[in-house]
Parts: structure tokens; sequence; C-alpha cells
């Protein structure tokens, strides 16, 4: 009648443990990096937002501005204004297509659609919009 583990069972139960141990800390790292991510993509949710509201005022150039003068159309609480105020905002505007109907197809007018992206890039934050225009 035995008394005790062998030294196999002790090893198998570590081994055991040990495994267990490696995966859930994998599973926290991973879900703190899933975090991080989303968290970033939290704070840049507002400034989307501008972004696309203000899509057709922003044109297909690339421009230098504040978030003041996107936020003329809202009201903002004093202190959030006078912080975003202060965030300056490079935008620009590269085109990455442009397609003439006409090359396609002797016989359709002659439209020519234009595939581009705006970016907005502050410190913080970056966003990008893939428009399509028709010139």
């Amino acid at each position: 009648m035995r008394k005790a583990f062998t030294l196999i069972e002790v090893m198998v139960a570590v081994m055991i443990v040990s495994v267990v141990i490696a995966a859930l800390l994998r599973m926290q790292g991973e879900s703190a990096h899933k975090f991080i991510h989303l968290k970033g993509m939290l704070e840049g949710a507002p400034y989307s937002s501008l972004l696309l509201y203000n899509a057709n005022r922003l044109g297909f150039e690339s421009s230098n501005t504040n978030l003041k003068d996107l936020l003329g159309d809202f009201e903002l609480e004093g202190d959030l204004k006078r912080r975003l105020s202060g965030v300056k905002l490079n935008i620009s505007y590269d085109e990455i297509r442009r397609i003439d109907m006409s090359e396609l197809d002797e016989n359709s007018s002659s439209i020519v659609f234009e595939i581009g992206i705006t970016k907005a890039q502050t410190q913080e934050f970056s966003n990008s919009l893939i428009r399509v225009r028709i010139p």
C-alpha cells in the first residue's frame, strides 16, 4: 500500500499545471493587446465622426487646420471646446486611382471617377476616409 506520490506522478502534475499557467498568461497578454487597440479606436471615434461630418467642406485637397474650424456647427461645453480648439489637424488627400469610363467602353459617356483617400492626423490619432468623386 502506497502512502506517497511517485516522482513521475509529481512531474506530470507539475507539467499540466505549467501548461495551464502558460495558456492563461498568453490569453491575458492577448486580451491586454486587444484592449489597448480598442481603446485607441474609441478615442479616435469622435474625430472620425467629425471628419465624416465635414467631408464635403474639406474638399479634395490637403490642408493644415485645427479642430476649432471644424467644430463651428457644434455646441460644445467650454472646457471641451477649449481643449479641442488647440488640436492641430493635418488633412491630406491622395488620389488612389482615376477611372475614365470612355476608355473601358467606346459607347459610354466620358464620366471620370476619382478614388482617393483623405487622411486626418493629429499627434494623438490618425484616421482616413476613402472617397469617390465624379468631377
